[in-house]
């Protein structure tokens, strides 16, 4: 008798390990079935914008395929998501009011960032656009820029270059900004430079907060010499860090990204005054 209780148990204990080790029902086994499930799901956003795009007016068309040229295997995904499900993105076609100036945002994920609330706080005032990419480092900068600048005029650039640069060596940094800002004056712009904002030290990703500090310095003698406004972002956002930016991140809160979008509209006011 005391064997075949102790066999009950046994057998009941095994039992209850094999149930907990299974995944819930409907979760992937392993991970060949998880990329399968997420190749499917991908499939589905695809076919949806594929048709979304087929049906749009051909200047809409046309943003789109710079749109797939241009973001990447990590942001075209986002935007094909963001775009089937109806939300409204940093990266909308933006319909030009003939009566108000063209602004251009040229910047990495913080500029996508404050985008919309640029637009927010420049509607009726400004038609904003922004490059259709994130612009990483003054590297790709210079690869694209004539894409980013398109065929239209414009009347404002703001621009940043300076977190995917903070491994670039300061010699050529400065001399890319000077190529690049060579390249927009051509455009007949009022340009802006905004300095490139805080991020926290990272020794795991060879990430340091002196980096930006020694970047922007030597961004500030350029603008200087090409008499270009600034917008310092960077000591805007600095006293208030630990209220708006994500712990350990060099991005921001929404409440963040409203912040610096109200510095980046006010600016922009600034310069079309």
């Amino acid at each position: 008798m005391k064997y075949n209780v102790l066999l009950l148990l046994v057998l009941a204990h095994t039992l209850q390990a094999q149930q907990s080790t299974q995944p819930p029902k409907g979760e992937p086994t392993n991970a060949a079935e998880a990329a399968a499930k997420k190749a499917a799901a991908d499939a589905i956003i695809n076919e949806k914008y594929a048709a979304l795009v087929a049906n749009l007016p051909p200047d809409q068309q046309a943003w789109e395929k710079v749109l797939q040229e241009q973001l990447g295997n990590f942001y075209l995904p986002i935007h094909k998501n963001e775009k089937v499900a109806g939300r409204s993105s940093a990266w909308d076609f933006v319909q030009d009011d003939p009566k108000l100036p063209r602004v251009l945002l040229i910047g990495d994920s913080v500029s996508r960032g404050y985008t919309q609330a640029v637009r927010k706080d420049l509607a009726g005032k400004a038609n904003v656009h922004r490059a259709p990419a994130n612009c990483g480092p003054t590297a790709s900068g210079l690869k694209n820029m004539d894409v980013w600048l398109g065929d239209g005029r414009w009347d404002v650039i703001h621009f940043n270059f300076g977190i995917h640069d903070r491994a670039t060596p300061l010699a050529d940094y400065t001399q890319r900004l000077e190529q690049l800002i060579e390249r927009m004056k051509k455009t007949g712009a009022k340009l802006v430079w905004a300095t490139t904002t805080p991020i926290p030290d990272n020794p795991a990703q060879k990430q340091t907060a002196a980096s930006i500090v020694e970047r922007n310095q030597a961004a500030l003698e350029v603008m200087k010499r090409h008499g270009i406004a600034i917008d310092d972002l960077f000591a805007a956002i600095t006293p208030r860090l630990a209220e708006l930016q994500n712990p350990h991140d060099v991005h921001f809160t929404g409440p963040g990204y409203d912040f610096l979008g109200q510095q980046v509209a006010a600016s922009i006011e600034g310069a079309l005054k």
